[in-house]
C-alpha cells in the first residue's frame, strides 16, 4: 500500500473553525477519490508497519475540513479484528437520537490536526443515531455505540467547527467523570 498524498491541518489553521457546507449530489470523481485517500491513509495509520514506515499517528476518523475542504464529509475507519478493518464513509449526517447516558474516553481523546498532549475527558453519548448519505446519494440510518459514538460524535464537530479541546473544561478537565461511564 502507498501512502495518499493527504495533507492534514493542523489546529492552528483558521479553516477548522468553519462550518462545513451541505454537500450537493452527484459526488465528483475528485471527491470520491479523496473518500477513498482517506480510508486509506486511516487504514494504514492503524497497521503498525506502515505507522512505523510513515511515521504515522494512529487514527480512526478524518474529516473533509481536516483536509481543508468545508464540506460535510467524513470517514471512520474501525479495526474489528487484527488487519480487518470496517469503513464508514458519512455525508450530511444528522442526530437522530442519543443516549442519555455519557462515555468518556479513558486515555483520552486524540486528534490528527492536535498535535500536542491534551489533558481531559470529553463527555460523549455512549449511543447515537444518525441519518446520512453514501458516496451514491442514497440515504440511510447507523446506529452507532462505545468506540463508534464516540468518532462519529467527534467528527460531527469537525463539520461544526468545534475541537474536542473546546469540551474539556481548562479548570477541571476530569471535571463530572464520575458521572459518566469510562470506555
Amino acid at each position: 500500500m502507498n501512502l495518499p498524498d493527504i495533507t492534514i491541518l493542523d489546529e492552528k489553521e483558521k479553516i477548522l473553525r468553519k462550518k462545513s457546507e451541505e454537500v450537493q449530489f452527484p459526488l465528483s470523481n475528485e471527491d470520491k477519490k479523496k473518500i477513498e485517500d482517506m480510508i486509506t491513509y486511516l487504514k494504514m495509520s492503524q497497521i503498525d508497519e506502515y505507522r512505523e514506515k510513515y511515521d504515522l499517528r494512529a487514527g480512526m476518523g478524518l474529516s473533509y475540513i481536516q483536509i481543508g475542504i468545508p464540506k460535510r464529509i467524513f470517514v471512520v475507519v474501525d479495526e474489528t479484528e487484527p488487519g480487518r478493518f470496517q469503513s464508514y464513509t458519512i455525508i450530511n449526517p444528522e442526530i437522530v437520537s442519543k443516549s442519555e447516558e455519557l462515555i468518556y474516553v479513558g486515555e483520552g481523546e486524540g486528534c490528527l490536526s492536535i498535535n500536542r498532549e491534551t489533558e481531559g475527558i470529553v463527555p460523549r453519548n455512549a449511543r447515537m443515531t444518525i441519518s446520512a448519505y453514501d458516496t451514491e446519494g442514497n440515504p440511510f440510518t447507523i446506529r452507532v455505540r462505545e468506540d463508534l459514538s464516540v468518532a462519529f460524535q467527534h467528527e460531527i464537530d469537525h463539520l461544526n467547527g468545534i475541537l474536542f479541546t473546546d469540551k474539556i473544561d481548562p479548570k477541571n478537565p476530569y471535571k463530572n467523570a464520575n458521572k459518566m461511564r469510562e470506555i
